[in-house]
């Protein structure tokens, strides 16, 4: 049998196998497209339900709280310039976007974690399958869940969860297995339970691994709900995808900036909450 005919029986048994499940387990799908969406629109209300400058205020007061007074100010007017550009709404949907599908993306990443840092057997087993998601085209993801979910948030938070996992799954992994052999001896001669153990010893030895693990992952959240703007999710990726079909250079150029600001102020705010977590502050 040649490469072709194995390629093409491949491919068919791929397709085969993507019919089945479209016809067999729709209302599977359907249900967890109706979660996301719902999950996202709360998110979204939450963040672009009230006028753009009270939000703007209570993001400069957690930058002034957690960073400083400079960089609250900084964040209040980065978002100020958003607005300016008439690009609150979807400045807002991206961030919603990215909180939805960071949180979905700890909700699995974090306990994933925690049992590969207890269990080397289960994180050798786990390392190849990160290495596979985090080194395919972050794109190819949109393809099945676009067969299974439509075009929409959906399809944008399904894709983006899986790409964000691997950084709080390796980093959490890092953090639990790290923990100084002398401390757990210390447990173990004081009488300490497993699980006071963990909350007690390994929990605060592997907070600041966890929450750079967090902040890598609302990163990689971030740059893939940008690419998804591809499937009509909404926000400033979908801007620019706009725009470029329509050449409109100063709206992708607008979009841009408003990218760069959020980018910079979800980074500086989840940086600060980690070094502050990490000091015990």
């Amino acid at each position: 049998m040649d490469p072709a005919t194995i390629a093409s029986n491949f491919d068919r048994i791929v397709d085969d196998a993507l019919f089945w499940v479209t016809d067999h387990a729709a209302f599977l799908f359907d249900g967890l497209r109706l979660g996301f969406e719902g999950f996202y629109g709360a998110a979204f209300w939450a963040l672009g339900g009230s006028p753009w400058y009270v939000t703007m205020i209570l993001l400069g007061l957690a930058g002034w709280r957690l960073i400083g007074a400079g960089a609250g100010l900084a964040i209040a007017a980065g978002l100020a310039v958003c607005a300016f550009m008439g690009l609150w709404s979807e400045t807002m949907s991206t961030f919603a976007l990215v909180l939805s599908a960071t949180f979905l993306a700890l909700l699995v990443a974090l306990p994933i974690g925690i049992l590969a840092g207890f269990n080397p057997l289960l994180n050798r087993a786990v390392e190849p399958v990160l290495d596979l998601i985090q080194t395919m085209p972050p794109y190819i993801y949109l393809l099945p869940a676009i067969a299974l979910l439509g075009f929409g948030p959906a399809t944008a938070l399904a894709a983006t969860l899986i790409v964000a996992m691997p950084p709080a799954i390796r980093l959490t992994a890092l953090g639990i297995s790290r923990t100084p052999a002398e401390f757990l001896e210390l447990g173990k001669s004081l009488g300490m339970r497993r699980g006071q153990m963990f909350l007690k010893i390994r929990l605060p030895f592997a907070v600041p691994s966890i929450m750079a693990g967090i902040n890598q992952t609302l990163m990689m959240a971030f740059g893939m709900v940008v690419i998804a703007g591809i499937v009509g999710s909404g926000g400033l990726g979908q801007t620019i995808y706009d725009a470029i079909r329509t050449l409109d250079i100063a709206k992708s150029i607008d979009a841009a900036i408003a990218i760069v600001i959020l980018t910079m102020v979800i980074d500086r705010l989840t940086q600060s909450m980690a070094q502050r977590k990490g000091s015990g502050a």
